[in-house]
């Protein structure tokens, strides 16, 4: 089953300083219908004007994803302190465990910076707070979907369960496949362009959530940038998260 969301339906908000799109509920926003997909907690679509700081602000018990669309994104934690810019492209981890301060900020003082959040809820509770993070090219994802981030760790950013998320930069025409096991579910979103999913036309900021079949079929029909997160949809709660999901 594919449920496609337009890009009109999801939520929208700003601050002056940032623009945020939620897709899940998440700090004042509530959405029963969208309050989270398996494992995968938040999907935000979050943009800094130039040397705009998110301030240090607390989390536990998530796995925290960061995928940087376009600009300069820097971190800072109470835990290992401030990381190297990252660049368009790249992907981070952040560990929060059994607690742990972080900052997402635009490291441009003149451009603006966009970048995708996710929150996993991770396997074990209170785990120690960490932090990972990846360079990879448009290269690397040209015309197939590129794993970044799995369980197994190596290659990839390694997340504390099991769920992964590839990337996608796919000229016109071309097409993938993205196989859902049995008990999983893909969330895939469409970062720009104009493409199919299994068929059905998708533009720019259109989402989709894949349960229960075995595929997803993506067609470029422009050239299209997209993310997708697979997830175990049934899991067991762990720390804060225990009982509430």
């Amino acid at each position: 089953m594919i449920v496609i969301r337009r890009d009109r339906d999801i939520y929208d908000t700003s601050g002056g300083w940032f623009r945020a799109r939620w897709h899940f509920s998440f700090d004042h926003y509530s959405d029963p219908e969208n309050d989270s997909f398996g494992a995968m907690r938040v999907f935000n679509d979050d943009r800094l004007i130039a040397g705009a700081i998110w301030p240090l602000h607390p989390h536990r018990d998530v796995e925290g994803l960061t995928y940087v669309v376009e600009g300069s994104f820097g971190h800072e934690d109470n835990v290992g302190g401030a990381y190297g810019p990252l660049s368009a492209g790249s992907v981070q981890r952040m560990t929060l465990g059994s607690g742990a301060l972080h900052s997402e900020q635009n490291a441009s003082k003149t451009e603006p910076m966009r970048f995708i959040q996710i929150w996993i809820l991770p396997e074990t509770a209170g785990l120690p707070p960490a932090v990972e993070q990846r360079v990879f090219t448009r290269e690397d994802r040209t015309n197939r979907l590129l794993r970044v981030i799995g369980p197994e760790g190596g290659d990839v950013v390694k997340v504390h369960q099991d769920a992964a998320v590839y990337l996608a930069s796919l000229a016109p025409g071309v097409e993938v496949t993205h196989a859902i096991g049995e008990g999983r579910g893909a969330y895939v979103y469409l970062i720009d362009g104009a493409a199919t999913f299994d068929g059905q036309d998708v533009a720019t900021g259109d989402a989709a959530k894949v349960t229960d079949q075995p595929e997803l079929r993506i067609r470029a029909r422009d050239q299209s940038e997209l993310i997708l997160v697979d997830v175990p949809m049934k899991f067991e709660p762990v720390g804060i998260w225990r009982g509430r999901v």
